[in-house]
Formats: C-alpha cells, sequence, structure tokens
C-alpha cells in the first residue's frame, strides 16, 4: 500500500502558482526526503498532505483516505513534527508527552519518551525553559506517540547539536525499521542522505526529480571527482584525459591527478592514461552528493526529466 499518494495536485493562491501538476508516491516503510530551495512549494505540499491547505485541483491520499474527507482517520495514525512549532511555556516536558498520550489514547510510557529523545532528567522543567535544541527533541517526542504509521517531519534537525542530530537520524531509521514510513524534509542534506531511501526535488512548484540517490547520479550531469596516484605522466597523456567525451576537468599536484569526470567514465579515464604509458599506482572515487546533486536539478536551467 503507498502511504502517500498525489495525483494531479495544482495549488493557486490568486495568480500565484505554488504547486504545479504535482504527482508521486510514497511507499510504505520508507523513508522519503522531500527537498527544494526556498519558495519551492514543499511547505504548501506538506500542509496539502495535513489537511491545513486544500488543493486547487487534483487527489490528495494519506494512508488510503483523502486527506480532506478523510482527515481525522489520517491523524489518528499520524505524527508530526512542524516547521516553527511552539510549545506551551507553562507546561513541563511531561505534561507536554501526557497530553499528546492521552489526545491519541495511547498508552505510551512519558520517561521512556523522554529517554528515547534525550531529555532524560528534563522531563518536570518547564518548556518556556527549554533551548530551542530541547524543545525540539520534545516535539519529535511527541511526533511518536501512538507508533504512528506515518511520520512527517520538517526540519527535524532545526536546533540540535551534533550528538542530537545523530540521535534523530538514529529514530527514524529505527521507526522504518518497525514499519513506519518516514516523510522528511530538511536543508540539511547530509542528513537526508544519511536516512533516505528516495528523495524527491521540488523547484518552481513542480517535481523535477524523484529517485534514489543513485538513480539521480545516474541522471545528471554532476561529476565523480577521481584521485588518481600515477608515475611518469607526460602533458600528452594529460591531454587525452582531457579531450575525452565526459570529463570536464583534469588538474595535477604533484603525482596525483584529480580528474572531474561522468560516473560511466572511470574506467576511460584510467585505460587512457595506461594507455598513454603512465603508471597508474592507486585512485580512488568520490561520487556526487546530495548537495551537487541538488544543485544540478535546482539551479540547471535545462529541464531534467523527474
Amino acid at each position: 500500500m503507498t502511504a502517500i499518494e498525489l495525483d494531479g495536485v495544482h495549488k493557486r493562491y490568486g495568480d500565484v502558482v505554488a504547486v504545479n501538476d504535482l504527482s508521486f508516491t510514497v511507499e510504505e516503510g520508507e523513508v522519503f526526503g522531500f527537498l527544494g530551495p526556498n519558495g519551492a512549494g514543499k511547505s504548501t505540499t506538506i500542509n496539502m498532505l495535513l489537511d491545513f491547505v486544500r488543493p486547487t485541483e487534483g487527489e490528495v491520499r494519506v494512508l488510503d483516505h483523502d486527506a480532506h474527507d478523510e482527515s481525522v482517520a489520517v491523524r489518528e495514525r499520524l505524527g508530526v513534527l512542524p516547521e516553527g512549532f511552539s510549545v506551551y511555556d507553562r507546561l513541563t516536558g511531561r505534561q507536554h508527552l501526557e497530553f499528546a498520550i492521552e489526545s491519541k489514547e495511547a498508552d505510551d510510557d512519558p520517561d521512556a519518551l523522554l529517554e528515547r529523545v534525550g531529555l532524560t532528567g528534563d522531563g518536570d522543567r518547564k518548556a518556556g525553559g527549554y533551548s530551542k535544541g530541547m524543545a525540539q527533541r520534545l516535539v519529535l517526542a511527541m511526533s511518536l506517540v501512538g507508533d504512528p504509521d506515518l511520520l512527517i517531519l520538517d526540519e527535524p534537525s532545526t536546533g540540535l547539536d551534533p550528538a542530537g542530530a545523530r540521535q534523530m537520524r538514529d529514530i527514524v531509521r529505527e521507526e522504518a525499521d518497525r514499519g513506519a514510513t518516514v516523510f522528511f524534509s530538511s536543508h540539511i542534506l547530509g542528513q537526508v542522505e544519511s536516512v533516505c531511501d528516495r528523495v524527491g526535488i521540488m523547484r518552481d512548484g513542480e517535481l523535477v526529480a524523484e529517485d534514489s540517490i543513485e538513480g539521480l547520479r545516474d541522471a545528471t550531469s554532476a561529476d565523480t571527482v577521481m584521485r588518481v596516484t600515477v608515475s611518469d605522466v607526460t602533458e600528452d597523456a594529460l591531454q587525452q584525459v582531457r579531450d575525452l567525451d565526459g570529463v570536464s576537468e583534469v588538474a595535477q599536484s604533484g603525482d596525483t591527478l584529480r580528474v572531474s569526470c561522468e560516473g560511466d567514465q572511470k574506467t576511460t579515464v584510467l585505460s587512457t592514461l595506461e594507455d598513454a604509458g603512465v603508471t597508474v599506482e592507486d585512485f580512488e572515487t568520490k561520487e556526487a552528493s546530495l548537495e551537487d546533486l541538488f544543485m544540478a536539478y535546482t539551479t540547471d536551467r535545462e529541464e531534467v526529466p523527474a
């Protein structure tokens, strides 16, 4: 079963098109990263999933329910960490969790949730005295109440220190391992790359890519970087490599070459050097990062098929 399905969704505010003909699915048990620059339509899309905003056209289904007509049924199975949330200053962390547990008619242990998000010992403090990172941890704990079938996490790393960010990533993977679906929106691309099975990239209200990170690498011009340790290299050999299709840069520093090329040209680069009489002593490759891919999809003006 699909956990999220959008079909031909448009959202307009007067003459402004926030989302244009958006269609994609997220499967049960999947960790799906949702990316895009500011103004790309991510927040509008999330708000439509949560029935905070209704689409102008198209269908939004969450957990096999219509997101608007059956919103109550959706919320019973949903955990949300929204961007720009606020906590109740006069309530303790434990009281926040007790309220969430009662609202969902769940039987979670508040102390276990506090421990899971790294707030052991802070549950009886008023949330108004929490740091931003502590408040972020608290709302993450609230989203976990009732073992939801779907978690929607909007910028979950905001305010977290490196230890908190690592703990958040561990929780995401643990939730996926128990069968939950995680819809994960973040500007911190390293976080997305480390936990997501697939990603969707928005630009100007449209989905311009939807694939695994490896699939995105194969579909873009984002280069692989090779570092090749050589001996007896000549300028003629370097020029032969520069002339190869798919090679964008060759730089030399002592006995090390830095070659930027398309991923399927790695073998050709090495064989060209060897055929030119160069001894290749060692090499390593660094694939394009999610940040490289994000820039390729959101700054190239040529259309890249989704």
